[in-house]
């Protein structure tokens, strides 16, 4: 259907876990219950726990324990125990927002991931591919058991975000968006979902965002023909005009070589230079006395910034992420003397001792 489908958000309210707890255009009031509680866990698949790109990039390889903080709202600031001496301002949005397939699209989301799956196989870790199932398939209505049996088969996972939008986790959708979702069937069927308090680009440990239960009021509109007018072929959003301005940031580069790991050359894969970005700036918290885990944890959930700088010159890709510096308390800028480590404890860690 060649339509275009807006959305504009026009408030936010945000329910926590408790009746006294609640936001109102994104400015959150707390009573007696304030914490809520973010995992980072093996569930999460956080790549960025072990150096080493060629094999499994989870916590596993890492030979790490799970661990999670529990973030503390007072206004529309987050800070948290387990990672002392930050304070940030949130940015909520959803993680997940998109219309519904058409049945020729889904067939082709389907043929294009199950290929990817047999090409690099069903056992490739983490999964380059996530191919219809029944396990965890949840359909949510009483329908005859032929029809849940066909959506079983056929049903895409949502894990990703595809033509329809879908699980993009673009942390700047929030108050004030537009978005323009291509219509693919009758009704749009529009879906909102993965509510998130605050997010760095990448949401690198997968569910690294502060996530959050809630509700988002929004108006829509229909565009006849504004697929053709605008040419999309995916999405297209105007961000949220009021996000929280940190003036200041430090910046880590990264490029497509693994350089934390066996040194191998990679060819413009923005990916891996994504990845050595980041851990540059673990290696770098760690010498202001956070602990890895304490380190990754942050840069998954403070508003965290990320930006291609060039996929031009082979055979590197250069892939930016830069941290606010007025999110911390201490001055975190490098000194001819060094920086000023201190002991900042650890974050929650499974303390059963079995390594996720």
């Amino acid at each position: 259907m060649p339509w275009g489908f807006t959305v504009s958000f026009r408030r936010r309210v945000c329910a926590l876990d408790h009746p006294r707890a609640y936001a109102f255009l994104g400015y959150i009031r707390v009573g007696a219950w304030r914490r809520l509680v973010r995992l980072a866990s093996s569930l999460s698949f956080p790549f960025l726990l072990s150096d080493e790109l060629n094999i499994t990039p989870s916590a596993r390889e890492f030979k790490s324990r799970a661990a999670k903080a529990i973030w503390d709202f007072e206004g529309i600031y987050a800070s948290s125990r387990h990672i002392p001496g930050v304070r940030f301002a949130g940015i909520p949005h959803p993680g997940l927002i998109g219309t519904a397939p058409s049945p020729e699209l889904l067939a082709t989301w389907n043929r294009r991931e199950t290929g990817l799956i047999a090409q690099f196989g069903a056992e490739s870790v983490p999964p380059v591919a996530y191919a219809p199932q029944h396990k965890g398939a949840y359909v949510g209505q009483d329908i005859d058991n032929k029809i849940r049996e066909k959506i079983y088969q056929e049903g895409a996972r949502t894990i990703p975000g595809r033509e329809h939008g879908g699980n993009c986790d673009i942390k700047n959708l929030s108050r004030g968006s537009r978005c323009y979702f291509p219509v693919f069937v009758s009704g749009a069927n529009l879906s909102v979902g993965d509510l998130h308090f605050s997010q760095g680009d990448g949401e690198m440990s997968l569910c690294g965002a502060i996530e959050m239960a809630g509700i988002i009021t929004f108006k829509t509109s229909i565009i006849k023909g504004g697929v053709e007018k605008f040419a999309l072929k995916q999405p297209i959003f105007l961000p949220s005009p009021i996000d929280p301005i940190y003036s200041q940031k430090l910046v880590f580069e990264g490029l497509s070589v693994d350089i934390h790991g066996d040194g191998k050359q990679y060819n413009m894969d923005a990916t891996v230079a994504y990845k050595q970005a980041a851990l540059n700036a673990i290696a770098y918290l760690q010498k202001l006395g956070y602990t890895r885990e304490q380190a990754y944890l942050l840069l998954s959930a403070a508003p965290i910034e990320s930006h291609v700088g060039a996929i031009v010159d082979s055979p590197n890709a250069c892939v930016t992420l830069g941290i606010p510096t007025g999110i911390f308390e201490q001055d975190i800028l490098p000194k001819a003397e060094g920086l000023e480590k201190k002991n900042l404890g650890q974050c929650a860690v499974r303390s059963d001792g079995v390594v996720q």
